[in-house]
């Protein structure tokens, strides 16, 4: 590329940097990660899914799979949004401890027996669509992590004390 060529399409995307808020910018060149831990296949997976204002294919890909249905093998693509709430709830506790899954995707029969087997497992479970995961992060208060997640306003936040985990998911904004 020449000089020329650079100026000009250096000076196309003036408009962009001033119709931008500084913090929306720095916020579109955010690299994001997240790292987990599963309870149940006690497996490991430490990923950048989120560069250069967009989420990673391939890192979506490797989560999708990471948090698929245990029991069953099913693989359901996760909501993105659920991962960048996950994103902002660490940046939040100002922690990188990983985060410790206890439930991602759930197919519809591991959601029927588990709601066949236990109480408060919801027949229409966001699970089952990829929009919801159980968690705690390591070394952090469940309590604490939970009264953070409710203040983002964004989505479902269920805390379960004995159980020591919290549920979030991308549905609407609702507390139990």
């Amino acid at each position: 590329m020449n000089r020329r060529n650079f100026l000009g399409r250096a000076m196309a995307m003036v408009p962009l940097f001033l119709l931008s808020s500084p913090s929306s910018l720095l916020a579109s060149l955010e690299e994001k990660t997240l790292s987990f831990y599963h309870t149940h296949t006690l497996k490991e997976l430490s990923i950048v899914y989120f560069r250069n204002g967009r989420h990673i294919p391939s890192s979506l890909a490797k989560i999708n799979n990471f948090l698929k249905d245990f029991r069953t093998g099913d693989i359901h693509p996760i909501d993105p949004a659920l991962l960048d709430i996950l994103h902002d709830l660490q940046q939040a506790t100002g922690t990188k401890k990983i985060f410790e899954v206890i439930s991602g995707y759930r197919s519809p029969q591991t959601n029927a027996m588990l709601q066949n087997n236990s109480g408060g497992v919801a027949s229409h479970s966001l699970h089952m669509l990829g929009k919801a995961i159980d968690i705690r992060l390591s070394s952090f208060s469940t309590g604490h992590l939970h009264k953070i997640a409710l203040a983002f306003q964004r989505g479902g936040v269920g805390y379960y004390p004995q159980s020591d985990f919290i549920h979030l998911d991308t549905g609407h904004v609702r507390t139990w």
